[in-house]
């Protein structure tokens, strides 16, 4: 009897601490506080890797990884999603903007979701050392094989505060770290 009581408990005590797991594609909009927000399907395996491409006489490119699992203060729950870090260089190879070696954490381009509507997953960038330059971007596969990945940016309104190095310049001298319409190839 003493067996069966304390089986019951941890069952009790299991199932009233379970998580609810919603997939990257979910129905519902308001998702539960410490759910978890899983990639159940594997989407975001194929969006890893190192991915190339050329816009405007520049090289770009950029390392997306999947992290898994990690609790968003901002959404109040765990999820998956991608973090993406980028090099930059012009045509002569030189260096214009390079964030590769920052951390997870402080990766400069993170994923949100897949969109409700088409097959585009959504990524934010917020540049801290560009006067927090921030953007939408979406991307998606364009290929069967998953090797030509389809990149739109969108720079969020054109707002600078007086302390930013580059306030008042016209829009030609101001920073340009990321494409705004590519193909990337993975490498």
């Amino acid at each position: 009897m003493n067996n069966l009581l304390t089986i019951l408990g941890i069952f009790v005590v299991c199932f009233c601490e379970a998580q609810t797991i919603y997939s990257l594609r979910p129905t519902e909009i308001n998702l539960l506080n410490n759910s978890y927000e899983k990639d159940t399907n594997n989407e975001l395996q194929a969006y890893e890797g190192i991915w190339r491409g050329e816009w405007n006489n520049k090289i770009f490119i950029i390392t997306l990884k999947k992290i898994t699992n990690k609790y968003d203060n901002d959404v109040k729950r765990y999820r998956d999603y991608l973090v993406g870090r980028f090099i930059v260089k012009d045509s002569n190879e030189h260096t214009l903007f390079d964030n590769i070696k920052s951390s997870d954490d402080q990766a400069k381009i993170q994923g949100i979701n897949f969109r409700r509507y088409g097959n585009k997953y959504s990524l934010i960038y917020n540049d801290p050392e560009l006067c927090h330059i921030t953007g939408n971007i979406a991307i998606n596969f364009i290929d069967t094989v998953k090797t030509k990945l389809e990149w739109k940016y969108y720079q969020n309104s054109d707002w600078t505060d007086n302390d930013c190095f580059y306030h008042g310049l016209p829009q030609s001298q101001r920073p340009d770290p990321l494409p705004q319409n590519i193909i990337l190839t993975k490498q």
